[in-house]
């Protein structure tokens, strides 16, 4: 399949511009001719550098302005096309102008947006696939939104708590890469002399790491190298983004506010395609789907599965990890007393105050562990040079 430049005329006599992927240059016009263009002309497109996705804030500004317009019942088409004029960046309004195009020219909105897969997150054209299915659309960017600055914070109160300890960290790594290579070298032999050649085991350790700085920093370098080549091979592959997703649930704290954060959203999103009329096998795939949470997507998967044989959910759910036992009871009694929809919105603002007390909590413990953490490092240092002066004069005075 090649990719074509065309020129052509809708219906309504407007000038439009696009790109097509067709086998061949007749195959390209056919298909404009059945999407009821007047083509004016078609050339196979000159090859492009790849464009990196937009920058978040970008995104965020974006789905806030595309929730409003969906909101107030304005045709996307031409929502997009004012939201355009009103976007500064011009690689974005480029970008937003040519979905418009194809929104005029029939294609649907999934549609539109899974063609541009490397500008948006991956999980937007599924959060707009299950919107448009439901016709719940406004909602569920909403729901996004909501998770998006609950993630922003999170991010925001760890880069908080860690960005004062990292530059004293920084600037310590740095007086001590100094001390290590040009002074404490130095005073060896001295030391040695003092503890009458039995130097103490920290003193010695601290010794030995002045005389392998350079390896010592070479080894952190190609660490830290080795461990993004590998979060980003990770990232390519769905088993690979499963088991960091593992890896983050782990963590003390953080893991639980990202698991209560996936669960909102999903309770959220099954809230909204119940009320729609979707069943649960397609709310339960859906609403995981929008998650972007690769566990969720998996379990709810084969939860849904079981459930099409006949299983009740609590039956199906006995293998889930991700998905707790109170979520699967909660939507049982909702289904038994027909309160699905209110329980399903309860479980949402309960896992959001979940996750919202974790994140206060993060705030208070991050800071403190990353100063003692600093603090231990340069008392342990200041030690193991002052340890053979202390122990003569422990023994002077014995």
């Amino acid at each position: 399949m090649a990719t074509f430049e065309y020129n052509a005329l809708t219906s309504a006599g407007r000038l439009m511009k696009g790109s097509i992927e067709a086998g061949t240059h007749q195959e390209a016009g056919e298909l404009l001719k059945q999407m009821q263009l007047v083509v004016n002309s078609v050339e196979k497109a000159k090859a492009k550098k790849p464009k990196t996705a937009i920058g978040r804030n970008e995104f965020v500004l974006f789905n806030q302005q595309l929730a409003s317009i969906t909101k107030a019942g304005i045709p996307l088409e031409r929502g997009l096309r004012e939201l355009a004029g009103d976007i500064s960046s011009r690689s974005m309004r480029r970008l937003v102008d040519a979905i418009a195009d194809e929104l005029e020219a029939g294609v649907s909105i999934e549609q539109a947006f899974e063609k541009r897969q490397k500008h948006f997150p991956p999980l937007y054209g599924r959060i707009l696939k299950a919107g448009v299915e439901t016709g719940r659309l406004s909602e569920m960017l909403t729901s996004l939104n909501r998770h998006l600055e609950m993630a922003t914070q999170t991010r925001r109160i760890i880069f908080e708590a860690m960005a004062y300890p990292a530059v004293i960290l920084a600037l310590a790594a740095i007086i001590l890469t100094g001390v290590f290579m040009f002074i404490i070298p130095q005073f060896g032999s001295v030391l040695e002399e003092m503890a009458g050649g039995r130097l103490p085991a920290l003193t010695a350790l601290f010794l030995s790491m002045s005389q392998n700085v350079v390896p010592f920093w070479t080894i952190v370098g190609l660490v830290i190298v080795v461990m993004f080549a590998l979060f980003a091979m990770l990232s390519a592959f769905a088993a690979g983004r499963r088991f960091k997703e593992s890896l983050l649930l782990k963590m003390a704290v953080i893991g639980r506010v990202y698991h209560s954060s996936m669960l909102s959203r999903m309770s959220e999103g099954m809230a909204i395609m119940v009320s729609a009329g979707s069943d649960m096998p397609v709310s339960l795939r859906l609403s995981s789907g929008a998650t972007g949470s690769e566990k969720l997507i998996l379990e709810s998967e084969a939860l849904a599965s079981q459930i099409e044989q006949g299983a009740n959910i609590l039956e199906a759910g006995q293998f889930c990890q991700m998905i707790p036992r109170l979520f699967l009871y909660s939507i049982q009694l909702g289904t038994q007393r027909n309160e699905l929809q209110d329980n399903l919105y309860s479980l949402g603002q309960m896992y959001a105050e979940q996750a919202r007390c974790g994140q206060a909590r993060l705030q208070a413990v991050l800071l403190p562990i990353m100063l003692i953490g600093v603090g231990c490092f340069l008392a342990m240092t200041i030690l193991a040079m002052f340890l053979p002066m202390i122990q003569i004069i422990t023994s002077l005075s014995v």
